[in-house]
């Protein structure tokens, strides 16, 4: 691979995350009893307002109808209107929703919204800036991810928020996946230690052919999926010094951008944090893969994302965790309340309500912040471009 690739732009702020990243000293110094780990989910509730806002979905795609709204349903948010400007498309997937309204144009959807209302917006990238432009200024709005297709297009949308003053979230909902919700808990209440491992693994097999648009996409698997696991990453670890990075094609899909990426994400001599993704296994699902893995002095945790694993039905998620005090008894079961699908969305969403109406003070996955993970998605691209270290042999 080329060298490290740095990863922050001139003038960035530090990451606000879901927690703040992960403080290794204080985690040694307050290390748990046994019972404190069985009990961790308890503590992994994702946020939520008060009071709950309308909600008006600008997109009718796939992922609005499979995650976002039975997520809104789960949780009790309404949903007053869909809109798409694929003809029919909102106005049958309202319908099969109990959606009481559709539209086609996003001027229509912006005219009926109440005052309060929160817009998700949940278009392809290329489409983000057309929409948001056509938003009232102040409002409050959740993107879908990726915040644009490079980082150019994502400081055109950082900077529209800015000037429009939106009250804006990007929806990394990995952050808010009840798995890692527990994990949280479980590294507050001491079991890690002082962290030094970190790894995010896929092996399996992704039908692309379900999000029509990625046929043309110049970028796909780091941009539409890692990015997940890069947002994850700097959500416990903060931003690192910079990148090492390969994606490359698979034969199987010649005609799609890279589906297989490599990952090295550089915090310093002690520490190792590293994404593999195969999206083209499909040689059964013996062999398939999909988990990220923390590792500490005192503790380690194992998180499956079933999700991955036969798409878009899934299977379920799990949480395995081990102390170093408990090792007689070896991995243990974190019991989890739900899925990464659909249930991550309700805390996305919970965190933007919450954050509008004051009842909590961060905005995690703020469009700011958002941008930093986008620069480091940039960075990626840029260390996959370049050339490697040639081996030093001298011909002979």
């Amino acid at each position: 691979m080329a060298a490290c690739e740095p990863v922050a732009p001139e003038g960035l702020v530090s990451a606000t995350a879901i927690a703040r990243p992960l403080d290794s000293e204080k985690s040694l110094k307050h290390e748990s009893p046994k019972g404190s780990w069985e009990t961790a989910a308890e503590d992994a509730r994702p946020p939520r307002p008060e009071r709950v806002r309308p909600i008006i979905i600008i997109g009718a795609g796939g992922i609005v109808s499979a995650a976002h709204l039975p997520a809104y349903a789960k949780a009790g948010f309404p949903v007053l209107a869909l809109m798409d400007i694929a003809p029919g498309r909102a106005a049958e997937l309202a319908k099969r929703a109990g959606v009481p309204n559709s539209f086609t144009t996003v001027k229509d959807a912006v005219g009926f919204a109440p005052a309060d209302a929160v817009y998700d917006v949940a278009v392809p990238a290329s489409e983000v800036l057309g929409v948001l432009s056509q938003l009232p200024d102040g409002v409050a709005v959740l993107i879908q991810k990726p915040m644009g297709e490079t980082l150019a297009e994502a400081t055109e949308i950082r900077d529209l928020c800015r000037r429009k003053a939106l009250v804006a979230a990007v929806n990394f909902q990995l952050r808010y996946a009840p798995f890692n919700l527990a994990a949280r808990a479980l590294a507050a209440r001491g079991l890690l230690g002082e962290w030094h491992d970190f790894e995010a693994q896929v092996r399996t097999y992704t039908p692309w052919h379900l999000w029509t648009f990625l046929a043309t996409a110049p970028r796909l698997e780091i941009l539409y999926h890692s990015i997940h696991y890069l947002d994850l990453i700097r959500s416990w670890f903060g931003n690192p010094r910079g990148i090492y990075a390969k994606t490359v094609r698979h034969p199987s899909h010649p005609n799609l951008a890279a589906t297989k990426s490599v990952m090295i994400l550089d915090y310093g001599d002690s520490k190792r944090v590293f994404i593999a993704t195969n999206h083209g296994h499909d040689y059964g699902e013996a062999q398939q893969r999909s988990f990220v893995l923390w590792e500490g002095t005192t503790g380690s945790m194992r998180a499956t994302l079933g999700v991955n694993l036969d798409y878009p039905k899934g299977k379920p998620d799990s949480l395995d965790y081990i102390h170093r005090n408990e090792m007689k008894s070896g991995w243990q079961s974190c019991a989890i309340r739900g899925d990464w699908f659909p249930d991550a969305f309700v805390g996305s969403m919970g965190a933007l309500q919450a954050y509008v109406e004051g009842s909590v003070s961060e905005l995690p996955s703020n469009f700011e912040d958002a941008y930093q993970t986008m620069a480091l998605v940039e960075a990626a691209y840029l260390s996959s471009a370049r050339p490697t270290e040639m081996i030093p042999l001298d011909g002979s």
